[in-house]
């Protein structure tokens, strides 16, 4: 049986109850923090990465934050928002950004859900996968700019082939 044929009988699916049965099938540590909010950790292969999912119902929007804590050197600052525009362009879904202020890389991405779509297990799995799936690839060009003071291109090498796998 397939994630979504468990939803298939209710007439209204709430996003978020979708993702806390994925978090919960995933044996992933999770906080429900209001009912259109989550808060979970993934375990990746470079380290544990806190995600949140959050459903906006006046814009249709679910909306999904992928963070890891990043203190990079003041000094690599420049070259770390040059790697992190590279590494945007060679993704096709969601965008990296540094919260300096937070200390934090950031993965978002924005799910549409107009007209009253419903999003399926299926598709939020692949969501949170592939968020997951972004930092793991990249993180090691975000480490090797930042405290290996590899340039902005070479660190890029390391992330150059696509990750394969699942979170």
């Amino acid at each position: 049986m397939s994630l979504s044929e468990d939803y298939l009988s209710g007439a209204e699916i709430h996003p978020i109850d979708i993702v806390e049965t994925l978090a919960e099938h995933n044996e992933w540590e999770f906080d429900r923090l209001t009912d259109d909010q989550i808060a979970m950790a993934v375990e990746g292969q470079w380290r544990t990465y806190s995600l949140t999912l959050a459903w906006s119902p006046q814009d249709e929007t679910l909306r999904l934050i992928c963070t890891f804590e990043m203190e990079p050197p003041t000094h690599r600052m420049g070259e770390l928002y040059e790697v992190l525009n590279r590494c945007n362009d060679m993704v096709w879904t969601g965008a990296f950004t540094y919260w300096a202020e937070q200390k934090l890389m950031v993965w978002r991405y924005g799910l549409l859900l107009s007209g009253g779509q419903i999003a399926g297990a299926e598709q939020i799995d692949r969501l949170i996968g592939n968020a997951v799936m972004a930092a793991e690839r990249f993180y090691p060009a975000f480490q090797m700019v930042a405290w290996a003071e590899h340039t902005p291109a070479d660190a890029m090498n390391v992330a150059i082939a696509e990750a394969y796998g699942r979170a």
